[in-house]
């Protein structure tokens, strides 16, 4: 299920939602690291709770297209590369869309109401933790007739919930509240009933 076989115009065809959000991610890094503007561009998007309360309310939203570095890009695309695509395939473009963006700014606004008013942050993943959380709430629906997703995706969460608060410098505030909030709007996107809705329009 989450292994990539297609080839790159392939994936870029079938999963444009993820494959923009990539994209993106990554332009953006490579601007942040030009001498002098990418500082100035990092400083004017990095989720910074005083600020925040100051009124630079953008700051909600940026930090999930900013990155610390070429490892921490590398680890949050990685795992939009290889999780996003089944859930664009499963919800649609536009659910996918809602899941990431809403997960990832909801995850900031958590941090900003949870965490120190000096608290630094920025990164994708608590856009990334909203797909697994919205893998979750398919695992719930799904669990007696795909118990191989359970297999797979109910490890991949307790892993990663494990990893969050033993790993240094992880903003654990934003990985949670990710993983709540895809979790909560996959319960409405994959109930069985709106499922079959799906399918009828789609005749």
């Amino acid at each position: 299920m989450f292994s990539r076989t297609e080839s790159f115009s392939q994936y870029i065809r079938l999963y444009p939602v993820v494959t923009f959000f990539l994209a993106l991610n990554i332009l953006i890094y490579l601007v942040t690291i030009i001498p002098v503007i990418g500082t100035q561009v990092l400083y004017a998007g990095v989720g910074v709770n005083f600020l925040i309360s100051d009124g630079e309310w953008w700051r909600l939203l940026t930090p999930m297209f900013l990155h610390g570095g070429i490892m921490h890009l590398l680890f949050n695309m990685f795992s939009l590369f290889i999780f996003g695509p089944e859930l664009e395939k499963i919800a649609g473009k536009a659910r996918f869309l809602t899941i990431y963006m809403l997960s990832g700014i909801f995850a900031n606004i958590a941090t900003f109401f949870l965490q120190a008013p000096n608290y630094q942050s920025l990164g994708a993943s608590g856009a990334v933790f909203g797909i697994l959380g919205a893998f979750g709430a398919l695992v719930y629906y799904t669990k007696h007739i795909l118990p191989q997703l359970r297999q797979i995706i109910v490890p991949i969460i307790v892993i990663s919930i494990i990893m969050t608060y033993i790993q240094p410098g992880i903003n654990t505030t934003a990985h949670i509240a990710g993983l709540v909030v895809g979790f909560i709007i996959g319960l409405s996107y994959f109930h069985p009933k709106r499922i079959v809705s799906w399918k009828s329009k789609k005749r």
